[in-house]
């Protein structure tokens, strides 16, 4: 069922603990049991498993029940050890675990959506669970009469969901590559605003209490960073994965952000650091270095007897300049740039051997991750995707070993 990897710590890598197999078709979520040598998933061949490790070092499912539909999402309670299942009918169904993890009750049924559930969360303080489907649309239930609350509909696929549990604030990314902020009430919700800046669909969130900071990966490739708390619209680009960003994870402790993509890439950035706004693109009808006109510029065109030119932008200052301005390419890791990006040839000249200084690590998975989750107090991570593994890593070498200090779980 499961192996253990024995493998020698590398100084600043993950180390793969242990890899889970089993499951018939793709594992959708994982997640690491608190205080326990555990791990609960949920997959696409509709079951719902346990594993504990043995003494043998292997982990085995104490517990493996089938559901009538594959499982799209899951969240868990460790404090009352619920475990809430969202399935790809549009179902959540809610489950309590014994306390040795070898029984699991069903508990209710929510009708939540019409479509795929996407996200899951569960407020323990308000007795609500809260959930995104592919019907496009928010809801929230009462979870000790089962009924629906509220309900808010969007004009895309509802993707991905965080909630602040102090102010009832939601968040919720989609596929236009839109996130809404919705204040969430007894049985209504207003929308706050709504954050726009990606150029693909919005795959992964995770919120910060603390500092108040919004992060969001998406099929673009790339991460943003929303200061929420700042209240200036200060956002930061953050690119360095070569394929769709599926799952997040900030530390609090270490200021480290952790990121995962489809491709099987890991990355951890350092957030601990001055780093600059990546700017706006400007438009111009003509180089805003040699003044040759843009092929859409027809006028100056036929003024000058020039061919029209193809239009590019500078990454680090944003201005519209041409092949030839910006032949030059350059990482700028404090804009978020972590591979080489076009910029015009002043900007060039003005970058130094030391702004090119990477501020993230990355790391090969090796195997498609669609999923990601982590015990921050023990440093561990585990990850799980299509090809039906799920891995457990020790992630200490790479975000550090103290991180069970100041760690308090929501």
């Amino acid at each position: 069922m499961a192996a253990e990897i024995h493998s020698r710590p590398q100084s600043s890598r993950p180390v793969l603990l242990s890899k889970i197999e089993g499951h018939q078709d793709a594992v959708t979520a994982a997640l690491l049991i608190p205080k326990e040598d555990g791990v609960i998933t949920a997959s696409e061949d509709r079951t719902i498993r346990v594993w504990l490790k043995r003494d043998s070092g292997q982990y085995w499912p104490s517990i493996y029940h089938t559901m009538a539909s594959p499982c799209s999402a899951m969240t868990y309670h460790h404090d009352s050890r619920r475990i809430f299942v969202g399935q790809d009918n549009g179902a959540v169904m809610e489950f309590h675990v014994s306390e040795d993890f070898n029984k699991m009750n069903f508990i209710k049924t929510y009708p939540a959506h019409q479509n795929r559930v996407s996200a899951i969360i569960f407020s323990v303080t308000a007795e609500w669970v809260i959930s995104t489907g592919h019907d496009k649309g928010v809801s929230w239930m009462c979870t000790r009469s089962g009924n629906m609350l509220g309900r808010h509909s969007f004009t895309s696929w509802a993707s991905c969901l965080q909630y602040d549990f102090d102010t009832q604030y939601a968040f919720v990314g989609d596929y236009s590559g839109q996130i809404t902020l919705l204040k969430l009430e007894q049985s209504t919700c207003s929308v706050i605003t709504t954050l726009k800046g990606h150029e693909g669909s919005i795959a992964c969130l995770w919120w910060d209490p603390v500092q108040r900071l919004l992060f969001s990966g998406a099929s673009d490739n790339s991460i943003i960073m929303w200061d929420i708390g700042g209240r200036k619209g200060r956002t930061l680009l953050l690119q360095g994965h070569h394929d769709r960003v599926q799952s997040l994870c900030y530390l609090q402790l270490t200021r480290q952000l952790v990121s995962c993509s489809s491709d099987g890439g890991i990355a951890v950035w350092n957030m601990d650091v001055s780093r600059e706004e990546a700017p706006q693109w400007l438009e111009s009808d003509s180089c805003q270095k040699c003044e040759q006109p843009f092929f859409w510029n027809i006028k100056q065109m036929w003024d000058t007897k020039t061919l029209g030119l193809r239009q590019h932008h500078c990454r680090k200052c944003g201005q519209a300049v041409c092949g030839k301005c910006s032949s030059k390419r350059s990482s700028y890791p404090v804009m978020g740039f972590e591979f080489q990006v076009r910029v015009c040839d002043s900007c060039y000249e003005s970058i130094k051997d030391e702004d090119r200084t990477s501020l993230a690590t990355f790391h090969e998975g090796k195997h498609n991750i669609s999923h990601m989750s982590m015990d921050v107090a023990r440093g561990l991570m585990v990850t799980c995707g299509t090809d039906r593994v799920v891995k457990i890593w020790d992630m200490t070498p790479v975000v550090g070993c103290s991180l069970a200090t100041g760690f308090s779980p929501r």
